[in-house]
């Protein structure tokens, strides 16, 4: 999962940086003093780094328990815990992306996509304007 939130991360940066046809830098037609999204790409970022930590073993910090009875801990519920804040960790990142993908289609108009793509485009304008 933790992968998934680096390649969503890195496509998100290459959406800002303004090489694709007719989508501007940091998907803004007049940035000037406006970030555009790059704040939000900080954020993925954040978050994807966060992910690698989350994603070291539990079992590698594992302490003596029950007097001394237990030697040996896997820190299995710890490792449960971490993956679960990676999962949602992924899922912002991919609502990120998702935002970022409909502003640079915006850039891309009169062009259309299919038909579901289209149409989760026009779910996701329902909930958040163009910038």
């Amino acid at each position: 999962a933790s992968e998934i939130g680096n390649i969503s991360d890195r496509r998100i940066y290459l959406a800002l940086e303004g090489n694709s046809p007719g989508v501007p830098k940091l998907l803004m037609n007049d940035t000037g003093i406006n970030s555009g999204y790059m704040i939000l790409q900080y954020t993925t970022a954040a978050l994807a780094s966060e992910n690698k930590g989350l994603c070291f073993p539990s079992s590698a910090d594992s302490i003596p328990t029950s007097l001394g009875q237990e030697d040996h801990v896997s820190m299995g519920s710890i490792g449960g815990r971490k993956a679960l804040q990676v999962i949602e960790n992924v899922e912002k990142i991919l609502a990120i992306e998702l935002l970022t993908a409909a502003q640079a289609f915006e850039f891309r108009k009169p062009l259309k996509s299919g038909l579901y793509l289209e149409e989760v485009h026009n779910a996701v304008r329902e909930q958040v304007q163009f910038a």
